[in-house]
């Protein structure tokens, strides 16, 4: 009797660090490959984030529980201008600077600007609670964002999803109005909206058929 014992904690053992071993290696592959490019980050920018989060959304918090990932284009051809516009922390005028968490190049390359939970000031009404992603394109309104870059998005997304399974929507920007729908959006300030359409119907398609076996939501593409 204790031998079979002994064989079964033995059996439960091996189990447990095979299975540990296979997690590990599970992890590793799906977590894309990504270039650390962080924008300033100081008290400052976290006081303007206060004050950003205070005003339009009657919070205060620097950082979010991510629930929905917001996919943009850049309106520019590289991804170091749309780095640069970025990276300092206000605008300007006093108030928090426009960012997003990460920037996807051309050729696939995935460029992370702050900690993943950071709120980032990307998408009005959704900010407190969505990860930013920027793909590098969409001049002059063109969708031309390649296949390269919806590989490296379906990844990315992936692995945000597998990371915080909080995450539920995945929207572009131009759906900010159907994605009302998540009852995520927020805004305390009268008359502050945009209207966008970034990165396109013909981009969020090559997501949602990627990715609608993830257990994730997206919204019609209105072509």
């Amino acid at each position: 009797m204790k031998r079979h014992k002994k064989i079964l904690c033995m059996a439960i053992f091996l189990f447990q660090l095979l299975w540990g071993i296979y997690a590990t290696e599970v992890q590793a592959q799906e977590t894309p490959a990504m270039i650390d490019q962080p924008i300033i980050w100081t008290e400052n920018r976290e006081q303007l984030i206060l004050e950003y989060a205070q005003t339009h959304y009657g919070l205060s918090e620097t950082h979010i529980v991510p629930q929905a990932v917001v996919v943009h284009w850049t309106a520019g051809d590289t991804w170091e201008s749309a780095y640069w516009t970025f990276y300092h922390e206000d605008r300007g005028d006093g108030t928090l600077n426009v960012a997003s968490h990460f920037i996807v190049d051309r050729d696939g390359t995935i460029y992370r600007l702050t900690e993943e939970t950071a709120l980032n000031r990307h998408a009005i009404g959704y900010n407190w609670c969505a990860i930013g992603i920027e793909n590098v394109g969409g001049v002059d309104g063109k969708e031309d964002l390649t296949q390269e870059q919806l590989e490296a998005n379906v990844q990315l997304i992936r692995y945000l999803h597998q990371k915080y399974p909080t995450i539920r929507y995945v929207f572009g920007h131009y759906q900010q109005d159907i994605a009302r729908d998540s009852g995520l959006y927020i805004e305390h300030v009268d008359g502050y909206h945009s209207i966008k359409i970034d990165p396109g119907p013909i981009f969020m398609r090559g997501l949602r058929l990627n990715l609608e076996n993830d257990g994730l939501i997206f919204y019609p593409e209105k072509f």
